[in-house]
């Protein structure tokens, strides 16, 4: 996010208490039409960003498959990447859930859902269910009802599928095309994030108007637990990557110190994608090895997104006094981590996918224009997260990988418009 964007949302974040203190005491007798109001705004925001998902999903997958070059141990490295990306995103995912409920955030808030509910039909979702929805009945269905697993699925099937053709003929149009495309829909996502200080505003003003200063006083304690949750995340990363690295963890602190600053000021891994090459290259890994797990690190190894995915939803959980079985819980946040594995590309794409998974497990749609009011704060921590854990999964998955690793040198086309 530029700076522009960064001051435009700041200030409609102020100008959102200010508007909504001064409706909450000034015009209490309509109070709820004032809400109703402001809701609607917001709303239509979500349903913006709800938009980009399905095409987007399915663009960045296919690109980013369809984008690796074939050579002589890619496949093995592939698989150990995976492993460490699947294996991070469960321990991640798990450790922000415990620590959310350890914390109690949201407790005490007693949200209501607005008038008519979120607007949203849901059903209860079992195991059963949840394993069965892996696989779409129809492509076409599952990017009409927005379903964001199915289409990774389906993405990963196509992709490779579309590999093993530009593989064995040298060259692909569709492959090209499907690049263009991923350009097209994170510009269009862009667009749409223009808009982001309208949904800040009325976002924070409806909640202020609703609630007072109380609400405000509940984001700042978010704040404050989820920074203090990803310290513990920081010294976790930092352990493994000495258990792996000795030492020179240290080291590799230090050489990508630079991204995680362009990271977290900027909330944008995208930002600091370059930098990061030159500073593992200078650490010690082949570029050409980076060239290739850093990006698929981008799309599926978001340690910070991952833990405030499933930390949020705890929060949103408690903050409407949700009575959800610990076990129905556990599966929100399995669907997460499934579902994050689509985010690529997407800005601000954890809480794009919350805002796709949670209300189908019966939390108001409402709830996720409520974080949207200190996502910039949040986004800044989990990005520079995100920065660090994939600095230590490419040094420890980098580590004695060949020259051969991939065909050239070059980074596949996608990597620069993976996921913040």
């Amino acid at each position: 996010m530029n700076n522009l964007m960064s001051r435009l949302i700041v200030g409609a974040l102020v100008l959102g208490v200010g508007a909504g203190l001064v409706l909450h005491y000034q015009f209490a007798s309509s109070r709820e039409e004032i809400v109703a109001v402001l809701e609607t705004v917001t709303h239509l925001f979500l349903n913006l960003i709800k938009m980009v998902i399905a095409p987007l999903i399915f663009a960045t997958i296919v690109s980013g498959i369809s984008g690796m070059a074939k050579a002589t141990g890619l496949g093995s490295l592939f698989a150990r990447s995976m492993v460490w990306f699947v294996s991070a995103s469960l321990l991640v995912g798990a450790y922000g859930f415990l620590a959310a409920h350890a914390m109690g955030v949201g407790n005490g808030l007693d949200l209501t859902p607005a008038a008519g509910g979120s607007g949203i039909e849901t059903e209860p979702v079992t195991p059963a269910t949840f394993i069965e929805g892996l696989v779409p009945q129809s492509f076409i269905e599952a990017l009409a009802s927005n379903k964001p697993i199915q289409i990774l699925v389906f993405s990963m099937f196509f992709g490779l599928a579309l590999l093993a053709l530009k593989s064995a003929t040298g060259d692909s149009r569709l492959a090209d095309a499907i690049d263009e495309l991923t350009t097209v829909m994170l510009k269009v996502t862009g667009y749409v994030m223009t808009l982001a200080p309208i949904g800040v505003f009325t976002a924070v003003a409806a909640a202020l108007t609703a609630e007072g200063v109380g609400a405000f006083a509940t984001f700042g304690a978010l704040i404050v637990s989820f920074y203090t949750a990803l310290a513990g995340l920081w010294a976790a990363l930092i352990a493994v990557g000495a258990l792996f690295l000795g030492r020179g963890v240290l080291r590799l602190i230090a050489a990508v110190r630079e991204p995680m600053f362009i990271a977290f000021s900027t909330s944008s891994t995208e930002a600091a994608f370059p930098k990061m090459i030159s500073s593992l290259t200078s650490y010690g890994i082949d570029r050409r090895t980076t060239g290739l797990i850093l990006p698929l690190g981008y799309a599926f190894n978001i340690d910070g997104s991952m833990m405030y995915m499933t930390f949020s939803s705890v929060f949103l959980v408690n903050a409407y006094n949700i009575d959800m079985p610990v076990a129905q819980q556990i599966l929100m946040c399995l669907v997460l981590l499934v579902s994050s594995k689509g985010m690529a590309g997407v800005p601000r794409g954890a809480l794009v996918i919350i805002a796709a998974v949670v209300p189908g497990f019966g939390v108001p749609a409402a709830g996720v224009a409520l974080l949207l009011v200190i996502d910039q704060l949040l986004d800044m921590g989990r990005t520079a997260t995100n920065i660090l854990g994939n600095a230590v999964a490419v040094a420890v998955l980098g580590r004695g990988a060949t020259h051969e690793t991939t065909q050239a040198g070059d980074v596949p086309a996608a990597a620069t418009e993976l996921v913040r």
